[in-house]
């Protein structure tokens, strides 16, 4: 059993088709990335659900378990997200954390936000999860292919300076989904208009969060510390979420689930990190 089996169990979607394309161990790869790159974290998240008019609960708590991971090893970190999922990720992260709102504006604006913020933050690493990426047309879509660009600010622009990345999705249309936008049309139950938006390293996953959860274990491993976080604290973030105004995405209710699995079912990734760490 490897972090990736793991990560990529009770797959939905299909994603795991796109394993073959990637190296075997891409968790561990993803937090060599990270951990190469001391300093400071930008970690990009937020993912509107149209039908609901919210963000979702995927997303938010796996940046969280990152940063705070990130944090407990010496990182600064600071959480980008737009006006719709602020309110969540600001509440998800603490009163002591750093949440930046990136505008929803056109693209000149857009690139010299992230010009700005760059140069104020000069932040080490980036890592975007389940964060909704440019198209080839350069509009923002849903699994359903729905353009919900609207409702998405153009956080991509952060990932084009050169500095190192990651990104963590679970359908195509996610930042760093780009490393594999000619194979996803070519799996029927991905996207057909795949993100573009490229990183230095690519983690996918049946789930975003449990992605985010396969970094931390990776890094972990590579550090000598398990930093996961208890199943108890994990899925309280998730129940944070939902009290903030989160919706499940698929459903687009206002339950404590991601991606329609149970706090329970959700859970059995994490734990199952945490045993594969205390087993080596």
């Amino acid at each position: 059993m490897t972090i990736e089996d793991i990560v990529l169990d009770r797959d939905k979607r299909g994603i795991a088709a796109l394993r073959p394309h990637l190296p075997a161990d891409y968790c561990d790869q993803a937090a060599r990335v990270v951990l190469d790159n001391p300093g400071t974290a930008i970690i990009v998240t937020g993912f509107y659900i149209i039908t609901a008019g919210a963000t979702e609960t995927d997303g938010p708590p796996g940046a969280v378990v990152i940063g705070n991971a990130l944090q407990s090893i010496g990182y600064e970190v600071v959480y980008v997200t737009d006006r719709y999922s602020l309110k969540v990720m600001a509440g998800t992260a603490g009163p002591d954390s750093s949440v930046v709102e990136f505008p929803i504006a056109g693209e000149e604006e857009s690139r010299s936000f992230a010009k700005e913020l760059l140069s104020e933050i000069a932040p080490s690493v980036i890592i975007g999860i389940e964060r909704c990426g440019l198209t080839s047309e350069g509009l923002y879509r849903n699994m359903r292919g729905v353009d919900i660009s609207e409702y998405n600010a153009k956080a991509d622009y952060l990932f084009e300076s050169g500095i190192p990345s990651v990104g963590i999705g679970d359908g195509g249309n996610e930042i760093g989904l780009g490393n594999l936008a000619d194979i996803i049309p070519t799996v029927p139950s991905l996207v057909r208009m795949p993100c573009v938006t490229t990183t230095s390293a690519l983690v996918i996953a049946s789930v975003s969060n449990w992605g985010g959860y396969g970094l931390v274990a990776a890094m972990s491993k590579i550090k000598g510390k398990n930093l996961l976080p208890s199943i108890e604290a994990e899925q309280a973030l998730v129940k944070r979420n939902v009290e903030l105004g989160a919706v499940d995405g698929p459903s687009g209710e206002a339950v404590p689930m991601v991606d329609g699995f149970t706090l329970e079912e959700n859970s059995q990734a994490l734990q199952e990190l945490h045993d594969l760490l205390s087993a080596e």
